[in-house]
Order: C-alpha cells, then sequence, then structure tokens
C-alpha cells in the first residue's frame, strides 16, 4: 500500500488536449503526423517538414519515421546495482467509475475523476500504446472510449511526509507538485511516453469497454527501484464536463 502524503491541496482539474507541445515537460506525445486518409506514399518532397524526417522503407511501401519516443534506461544508476531488461507487458484497462459533483458557477452537475495516487519510475521511461481504440469519437453507432493521462512536476530536490500503513512516518524525496497536476485527454491514434521519473496516475480509461496497452519499459525486479508510489486524501478531482467534446488532436 502506497504511503499517504500527509497534506494535499484542493484542487479541480480541466483536463487539455495531449499534444507534443502541452505534454513536452512529462515525457513525449505520439501520433502519426499522416493524414487518416493518405492510403499509398507520397514523394518524400511533397511532405511538410518533421522531426525526425521520414525514410522510404518496405520496397517503397511504408514511411519509417524513427526514433519517436525516447526509450530510456537509467538502472546504472540505482543503488542495489541489480542489473535491468527491457519489458513489453500488457495493461487491459477497464473504465474507471466516476462520481457526480457540484459543477463550477452555474453548470449544474458534473461526472468527476478522483485522483488519489500518482507513482513514477525513477530509472526508466514508460510507454503506453493503446491497440483496438480507434482515432474517432464515434465507431459505428458506439462511441469510442479514451483515456485520461494525469501527471505532476517533479519537485526535485525536496521532500515531503507520508504515513504508512503501520502508521509509520516516512520521507519521500521528490515528491509530486500536488498543487501543478495536470490531466490530459487522449484518444485511439496516440501513445503516450512518461519521461524518467515523471509521476503520473495509473491508467485511466473512460468509456463504456475496456481498452488494452502494449506497455515498454525497463525493469531490474527491484521495487523501490522499479515504482515509487504515494497516496493522498480527497480533494483532487479532474472535471470531466468537457472532456467529451475533446476530438483526437494532431502533434
Amino acid at each position: 500500500m502506497a504511503p499517504i502524503l500527509t497534506s494535499n491541496p484542493t484542487l479541480r482539474i480541466t483536463p487539455e488536449l495531449f499534444t507534443k507541445e502541452a505534454f513536452a515537460p512529462f515525457g513525449t506525445a505520439i501520433s502519426c503526423p499522416l493524414p487518416r486518409d493518405l492510403s499509398s506514399a507520397p514523394p518524400l518532397s511533397a511532405l511538410p517538414p518533421h522531426d525526425p524526417a521520414p525514410a522510404v522503407a518496405n520496397q517503397s511501401s511504408a514511411l519509417k519515421y524513427s526514433p519517436i519516443s525516447p526509450l530510456l534506461d537509467h538502472y546504472p544508476q540505482c543503488s542495489s546495482g541489480q542489473p535491468s531488461y527491457a519489458r513489453m507487458s500488457m495493461f487491459s484497462c477497464f473504465p474507471r467509475k466516476l462520481r457526480t459533483s457540484r459543477g463550477i458557477g452555474t453548470r449544474g452537475e458534473t461526472s468527476v475523476f478522483d485522483v488519489r495516487i500518482l507513482e513514477r519510475h525513477p530509472f526508466t521511461t514508460q510507454t503506453f500504446t493503446p491497440i483496438d481504440l480507434s482515432s474517432q469519437t464515434r465507431a459505428g453507432n458506439a462511441e469510442e472510449p479514451f483515456y485520461l493521462v494525469i501527471v505532476a512536476p517533479t519537485l526535485n530536490g525536496q521532500t515531503a511526509t507520508a504515513t504508512t500503513s503501520s502508521g509509520e512516518t516516512v520521507t519521500i524525496r521528490d515528491p509530486p507538485d500536488l498543487n501543478n497536476v495536470r490531466a490530459f485527454v487522449v484518444r485511439g491514434g496516440q501513445a503516450v511516453t512518461y519521461g524518467v521519473g515523471t509521476w503520473h496516475a495509473p491508467m485511466v480509461v473512460l468509456g463504456s469497454r475496456r481498452v488494452d496497452f502494449v506497455v515498454v519499459q525497463f525493469v531490474n525486479g527491484v521495487d523501490d527501484e522499479d515504482v515509487q508510489e504515494v497516496a493522498f486524501g480527497e480533494g483532487i478531482v479532474v472535471d470531466l464536463g468537457k472532456s467529451r467534446t475533446l476530438g483526437a488532436s494532431k502533434l
């Protein structure tokens, strides 16, 4: 069980569009720069500039963009000296439950998600790529699920006090900045890489069905070096009042 921070702010967060620029302080927003309806590879000279620049591949039937996101292993810096290895996993994430809350001003009631825990991976990036999820807001007659990426800056060099389930007081080094938590609406056709040490919420899927993610990271099997967690009480909520009107963004 994650240690509980002894204090946390009251914060109501409005989700943002998931763009490369907006998410840059926390990691990498990944999506294809090509139009969805492009059915054949155009000449490279006809494409707008992009970093990384594409290269022709697969007997001229594909365009390759590489690298699109960092895959970083900082485990040589860990204190245990335990060697790391790359791991590819699948997370089948089922829809989260929301609660109804009084909206701000005269909006009446709105759905909110309570943020109660954050985690980070201090020595590795972590990339989530959804599968079986359309980039369109609707697929047939059904509304497509989406997911929330919830992150917080790290208070590097600072400490915070927390309490364990046994009542022991512990010190959290480089804790999350809970006054500046941010949330992003992410849809199919987009993937996310959390930067090394980025505080983030466990994956939050919203909609009528689960979303499966392929997850790539490094691990070494030492619990505190693979993941660190902090929990907190009520007060930090993501207001979903406008989230369903946020369409897929172009990076």
